[in-house]
């Protein structure tokens, strides 16, 4: 009976390890998927589409390796207070080749080689021929643009213009030479554009349009026209091991190129309803502010919506609020800010760091303001270097006794959004970022809105004309057309009569870190100028938060170093290759001083 009774176990016990082995290999019909199946439906292609859009980088919350930026804080821009971001490696030159992350390259390659899949196999999918031409342009343009976010931190790099096998012998991949990784990319956005369409559907945004690929070509053709890339000295001698020389000599027809690829993408956007952003109400506060939170304006050519981006707002927002203080501003760009008059304030710095104060700006770095903006733009009792700013200061800027929210912001130590833990989430430079930051957002609440990221917008390409135009032919009228088109939206008067081309260069650029702050381009701009090893390669200010006690201490308002950064030229303008790379394939040679 005892052997029965076991034998009947068994079989039970064996009954149901089958059952539940069939159950188990019971698998729904896209979990196998292989590249003939996914091209053999039009959904499971445009996952595979949608995948390809996900290696773009997030960018939005600087202090994250994730999203791939760590170019905001570790420009003149800002301060990162979050201990762990790749900035602080940056800037104080502690970064080797042994890096890792955030694996910009690997990462980039890995998007490169979807759109690859997805280009030699889109064409098997049945479905609509236009359809399936606007995905294949998107793919064509994706590629491109993950070409050029490894170039402008790397330089040349291998071209990765088709699919790999396991064939193929990767020993013999090598670094491309500079001009002809940029000709890839323009040539690429040449081929893409007129596959794709000027304006998308409300169910398509942030999938790549034509103007999307008008305004990458003129970007890379600025960065091509740059000292950088354009005839650089320092990388005369960086040569692949074959002899192939990676950087071209000089030549000033790249920044007429770049002249007329950006305003043939000006036109063409124009053309098709896009336009610079205004706020309903015109006021230049509200026309900036409200450019980077009103989503999908008609000034926005290229952007990824990034859903309730809730920990960007917290990084952002004051530890009063709830937030961390981890975005701080520093006090170099805050003096950048021009007058309400168009002046600049802060004409240069003296040996001790004081600043030299252009009396024509009416800029008054003591006292208190006696009286609130009549525009509402700041309150009454605010420090007076913080009195008549230009509009984007108010936009873009949270300070000491703004109204944030509701109520005055307190940077100082014991204030209510001073250092109330212990570690270093709290204010150090005594500012916070307030461009790209909702003010409806409610932190305790967990009340958040739809955040954007915008890589590319007509304003900026306004002021890649204007800088490649100059550099052409000087300063004509087109240069100061856009240059003062820039300005007027932000209520600033137009720029001066008769400037050379040498003070026109200046006020393109500082045009350009007013106009651009903390949208990831001070870092390659000061890069590609080549004036890095001046910027960069410093202390940077904040206000003496430790020593107020009140809005209204004169302690506070004292510039204090909080950081020395250090920047080695020429070897910290271009980024290493991966040493891990490069013991994969001896192939690849090393920037220099790498």
């Amino acid at each position: 009976m005892k052997q029965l009774i076991y034998g009947f176990l068994c079989l039970i016990l064996l009954s149901c390890g089958l059952s539940c082995k069939k159950d188990y290999l019971k698998k729904a019909p896209d979990e196998d998927l292989n590249i003939d199946k996914v091209f053999s439906e039009r959904r499971y292609a445009e996952a595979f589409l949608s995948s390809a859009y996900s290696n773009l980088p997030t960018m939005a919350n600087a202090a994250d390796d994730a999203t791939r930026n760590p170019f905001t804080g570790a420009s003149d821009e800002m301060e990162i207070t979050f201990l762990g971001a790749y900035s602080h490696l940056l800037n104080s030159g502690s970064w080797s080749a042994d890096y890792y992350w955030p694996d910009i390259w690997g990462y980039m390659y890995e998007g490169v080689r979807k759109t690859n899949l997805f280009i030699d196999n889109i064409d098997k999918v049945p479905m609509d021929e236009k359809e399936k031409m606007n995905w294949k342009g998107e793919a064509i343009f994706l590629r491109a643009y993950y070409h050029f976010i490894m170039a402008r931190i790397h330089g040349p790099i291998p071209i990765a213009d088709h699919t790999y096998t396991l064939e193929e012998d990767f020993t013999k991949i090598k670094r491309a030479p500079i001009d002809q990784v940029i000709a890839f990319i323009t040539t690429e956005c040449d081929r893409a554009a007129p596959m794709l369409d000027y304006q998308v559907t409300a169910d398509k945004l942030g999938r790549a349009t034509r103007v999307a690929c008008l305004a990458l070509k003129a970007q890379a053709l600025l960065y091509m026209a740059s000292p950088l890339w354009n005839g650089n000295p320092d990388y005369t001698g960086l040569k692949n091991k074959d002899g192939e020389a990676l950087f071209p000599q000089f030549n000033g027809e790249r920044w007429r190129n770049a002249a007329n690829a950006a305003k043939a993408a000006i036109d063409q956007s124009e053309a098709n309803g896009y336009g610079l952003f205004r706020a309903p109400d015109n006021d230049p506060v509200n026309n900036y502010q409200q450019l980077f939170l009103a989503r999908n304006n008609k000034e926005v050519l290229f952007a990824r919506n990034l859903a309730v981006n809730s920990h960007f707002e917290r990084c952002a927002n004051p530890v009063g609020y709830g937030g961390f203080s981890i975005f701080c501003p520093t006090q170099e760009l805050v003096d950048a800010y021009e007058m309400a008059n168009g002046q600049q304030p802060i004409t240069g710095y003296n040996p001790d760091g004081s600043p030299v104060v252009n009396p024509a700006s009416g800029y008054q770095e003591t006292g208190f303001a006696a009286s609130a903006s009549s525009k509402n733009y700041h309150p009454a009792g605010i420090r007076n270097m913080y009195v008549n700013r230009e509009p984007r200061f108010y936009a873009s800027i949270n300070y000491n006794g703004a109204i944030w929210k509701g109520r005055g912001i307190q940077f100082w130590f014991t204030g209510l959004d001073g250092r109330q833990r212990t570690g270093s989430d709290y204010c150090v430079s005594g500012y916070l970022q307030k461009k790209y930051v909702n003010p409806t957002s409610n932190i305790p609440g967990n009340i958040f809105s739809l955040n954007t990221f915008i890589y590319f917008r007509l304003g900026e390409l306004y002021l890649n004309y204007a800088e490649a135009l100059n550099e052409a032919d000087g300063p004509v009228a087109d240069v100061y057309k856009y240059m003062n088109a820039i300005r007027d939206r932000s209520g600033l008067p137009g720029l001066p009569a008769g400037l050379t081309k040498d003070a026109m260069r200046e006020r393109i650029r500082h045009e350009r870190q007013i106009e651009l702050a903390f949208e990831a381009h001070r870092y390659f701009d000061t890069h590609r100028w080549k004036i890095a090893a001046q910027v960069d390669n410093r202390e940077i200010h904040g206000m003496n938060i430790g020593a107020g006690t009140s809005l209204t201490d004169e302690n506070y308002y004292k510039r204090v170093v909080i950081e020395k950064r250090v920047f080695l030229a020429p070897k910290h303008y271009l980024w290493p290759i991966q040493q891990a790379e490069i013991n994969k394939n001896q192939n690849l040679v090393q920037n220099v001083g790498w």
